[in-house]
């Protein structure tokens, strides 16, 4: 019975140990009351900001999709910039491909603030990049949006 106990204590002492390595298992966040499912958990310290990509202001130039291959990526249907993961790259990374952006459209928002941005976007008209704005394709596009909502 004593080798059971004995078996049973370093197993425990095993799964304590690899808890502390491994906070993407749960870690500090497992006994959270409430989880937004926003905390970038994987890079020890809580990010207390996130990054968002004005799209409207956004040109295309691709520039930060080459800097932070992680975070960004040029959304196919219009060329513009998106976040796709806010803890795909280190801090210092994004803030490289922020400084590289030409029309600053890329901005660090409280995270907070970004499930907000995020579903104005949904309703957003965003022109190809590179063509003309037209008020009828605006409102076209609006038209089209409204019948998928209802």
């Amino acid at each position: 019975m004593s080798d059971f106990s004995a078996l049973s204590t370093e197993a425990m002492a095993a799964s304590q140990i690899a808890l502390e390595l491994a906070p993407e298992l749960g870690g500090q966040f497992r006994e959270a009351p409430e989880r937004t499912g926003l905390e970038p958990e994987l890079g020890g310290v809580v990010r207390q900001k996130g990054v968002y990509v004005d799209e409207v202001t956004c040109i295309g130039c691709k520039h930060c999709a080459h800097v932070a291959r992680n975070t960004f990526y040029i959304e196919p249907d219009y060329g513009r910039s998106r976040v796709i993961r806010q803890d795909g790259d280190s801090e210092d990374v994004i803030q490289e491909a922020i400084d590289t952006c030409p029309v600053d459209c890329i901005h660090w928002v409280d995270y907070t603030e970004l499930r907000n941005l995020e579903e104005e976007r949904k309703y957003q008209v965003i022109p190809v990049a590179g063509f003309p704005v037209d008020r009828a394709m605006v409102a076209v596009r609006r038209r089209q949006q409204q019948k998928k909502r209802d």
